[in-house]
């Protein structure tokens, strides 16, 4: 008897916080989206409201009107450590085209790599056609860690793909390879002709930025300036303002340490190679990126948004230098995988620890 009445106290209390969540701009409405999901790992919201959420296992879920339904058509992955069926993003113009891009880690020879297919969403939601893979990261490798990897539709409709060092330290300052890399290519899989590397012999042309250990956060600001989110070893996540034919110093420079507390290439600096514009130390495992546009929190507007997978938290950054100003916390925002703003302006997150895709909206 005893037993039961705990059971009904904790549930009790996981429904009071479920409502809302305490932040700067006073209490905020917290809804699940959908729950009962599968190690989730990326949101793209359609125009309708409409969502769709990818499981690392490679299912993608397409949910409406508090429907969900499994999508087919999905490319075959290599579900293995860190890989699978990793983001999903809807096209700008996805009223017309009905496109998605997705990124998923591709079954190769010897192992896997990332790769960014485009394909068309069913006008009933239930399949992909026309399934293109329009990019792949070579080499691949045999290892599970350090896919990246997050996928970007750029103002001028060019694709920003993350890519990690898939734990092969070296490769990330190593430009005849993709890994440790921001790609840039065109929706068809062709490089663009104002890449920085695309004049360079023994380099590959859709490389944007180099030095890069596992970016799983990116987004856009305002200004359409690509920012990423990416994990450190213990200590020195960072958070970068990627630039054109830059390098962001893995694994020469970092503010962290190696797991086995041994120091990290030559220090925290180094002539030629970019400073992150916020780290932390200790790691809180930073994945999801979103930078916002102000629509229903106004002072909030220009922030940028990083979830905590370590933490349990949502971590609000502003401020020049900037830096973490707000942790918006509670039992919603364990292990935070995602965050992107909705086109009316809610902020949806995905909790892995919870199992969820929750939405947050101003309070009343």
């Amino acid at each position: 008897m005893f037993r039961a009445f705990v059971i009904v106290v904790l549930a009790w209390t996981s429904t009071v916080w479920a409502d809302r969540l305490q932040t700067s701009q006073g209490p905020v409405e917290v809804t699940e989206m959908v729950g009962g999901l599968d190690t989730p790992w990326a949101i793209g919201i359609m125009p309708d409201g409409s969502f769709l959420v990818t499981e690392r296992d490679g299912k993608l879920l397409y949910v409406k009107d508090g429907k969900t339904q499994r999508v087919s058509g999905v490319p075959k992955v290599a579900t293995r450590g860190q890989g699978g069926l990793l983001d999903v993003t809807v096209a700008r113009d996805f009223n017309r085209s009905r496109e998605v891009f997705l990124t998923f880690s591709k079954p190769q020879k010897g192992g896997a790599g990332t790769a960014l297919a485009v394909a068309r969403l069913s006008e009933n939601g239930k399949r992909l056609t026309n399934l293109r893979v329009i990019f792949e990261a070579a080499p691949g490798g045999s290892g599970g860690r350090h896919f990246g990897s997050r996928v970007v539709e750029s103002n001028d409709g060019t694709l920003f793909v993350t890519i990690g060092d898939r734990g092969d330290r070296p490769s990330a300052q190593d430009r005849s390879n993709h890994l440790g890399t921001v790609v840039r290519v065109n929706r068809d899989g062709s490089v663009p002709a104002d890449n920085p590397f695309v004049q360079e012999n023994g380099v590959r042309p859709e490389i944007w930025s180099y030095g890069h250990r596992n970016p799983q956060g990116a987004g856009l600001d305002a200004r359409g300036q690509l920012w990423v989110s990416e994990h450190g070893a213990r200590g020195g996540d960072e958070v970068n303002l990627v630039l054109p034919g830059r390098n962001y110093g893995w694994p020469v420079i970092s503010y962290g340490v190696h797991y086995s507390g041994e120091k990290i290439g030559e220090g925290a600096a180094k002539p030629g190679m970019e400073q992150p514009m916020h780290y932390w130390d200790p790691s809180i495992a930073p994945s999801g990126l979103m930078a916002y546009s102000g629509k229903l929190w106004p002072d909030w507007k220009g922030d940028i948004f990083v979830g905590s997978l370590k933490f349990d938290y949502i971590a609000r950054l502003a401020g020049s230098p900037l830096r973490e100003v707000e942790q918006i916390k509670g039992p919603e925002t364990e292990r935070v995988r995602d965050i992107v703003e909705a086109p009316d302006g809610s902020i949806w997150f995905i909790s892995v620890g919870q199992g969820a895709v929750y939405r947050m909206t101003p309070g009343t």
